[in-house]
């Protein structure tokens, strides 16, 4: 019997450097794609796909993620008081129920392995998955509901979700090598982390989502740091799949690394647009700010962003295939 995936773990301990001066004193797991935290649109995603208890390994300086999981009975009181249906419903279907949310901490950056295995006691020997927060998948249904569905057709075992990255880009990535492909999955036969170009089985590479049999844990125990000391996930999943199956899921969606300033932006404007009470106003904007910067063009060197400010280049005379289509925004977790 396959057992189901009821636990997700959020490793949100990370300093968010990257945006500094925003994160000196807020989570990086609380910027805003546009009016929702990062953190609360992966724990949507996995409640969507069935989870029921959510796992936050934290860091100080990371209470307010807790907080933003609790009532707030001040604010709560003042929108009933007003009259502020609207917002006090999304404020209670944002909310896991009593006793879903556990909280543990990483004492130290240690590397996504060392993050996973902080939650060992919490999850304990049920299969898990993992949720990267900064790793912001848009699709319908969801990642994490797509390889759950994967996981049953495939009788349990590990999966992996994986996209294609450029060739030339997969020395940055865990690179995984497909076999016995139905669909849109397929087994995993060796999995390489940051290959040199022609090393490379493939070029479909992690893309932080993973859902995980409690044996991981001890496979990251027995893992040897890499550099700056990290304990790095890919490594453990390697010792793992000598013994049990580890499978692949190319998923149907489109990812944006929002740990990056300009996958943080091409997040805003994708979402942004598609907003029924936003997009119509949001998009004259855009096409203003363009046309004030020479154009649709003056974007080819970014095609990240183009592929998302495509959407708005209405009324401009350039050919089809002169726009960049970019490949998303993609990241490996390791």
């Amino acid at each position: 019997m396959v057992r189901p995936i009821k636990t997700a773990v959020f490793p949100v301990a990370g300093l968010g450097t990257r945006f500094l001066p925003a994160t000196k004193a807020m989570p990086k797991e609380m910027l805003t794609v546009v009016d929702k935290p990062l953190i609360q649109m992966v724990v949507e995603e996995a409640r969507e796909a069935g989870v029921e208890h959510f796992v936050f390994v934290t860091g100080r300086n990371k209470g307010v993620i807790e907080d933003h999981f609790d009532k707030q009975y001040e604010l709560e009181s003042t929108l009933r008081k007003r009259g502020k249906s609207i917002q006090l419903s999304v404020l209670e279907q944002d909310l896991p129920g009593a006793g879903q949310t556990s909280f543990t901490r990483q004492q130290e950056p240690l590397g996504l392995g060392h993050a996973v295995w902080c939650a060992r006691h919490l999850v304990g020997h049920e299969p898990f998955a993992v949720l990267l927060p900064d790793m912001i998948i848009k699709s319908e249904p969801g990642c994490l509901a797509q390889m759950v569905k994967v996981y049953n057709e495939r009788g349990g075992g590990n999966v992996i979700a994986v996209e294609e990255a450029p060739w030339e880009h997969v020395h940055r990535y865990g690179v995984v090598a497909p076999s016995d492909w139905q669909d849109n999955h397929f087994s995993i036969a060796g999995m390489v982390e940051k290959p040199k170009r022609e090393d490379a089985p493939s070029n479909l590479i992690i893309s932080g989502r993973y859902i995980l049999q409690p044996e991981i844990f001890t496979e990251i125990e027995n893992v040897q740091p890499g550099s700056g000391g990290e304990i790095q996930i890919t490594d453990a999943m390697i010792a793992l799949a000598k013994y049990q199956a580890f499978h692949g899921l190319q998923f149907n969606g489109t990812t944006y690394d929002c740990g990056d300033k300009v996958g943080f932006l091409a997040a805003n404007v994708a979402y942004g647009l598609e907003r029924e009470d936003l997009g119509p106003a949001f998009r004259e904007a855009l096409q203003d700010i363009i046309a004030k910067q020479g154009g649709f063009l003056s974007w080819h060197g970014n095609a990240e962003l183009a592929k998302v400010l495509k959407e708005i280049r209405a009324g401009s005379e350039a050919p089809e295939d002169e726009i960049p289509e970019g490949q998303g925004i993609t990241k490996v977790a390791s």
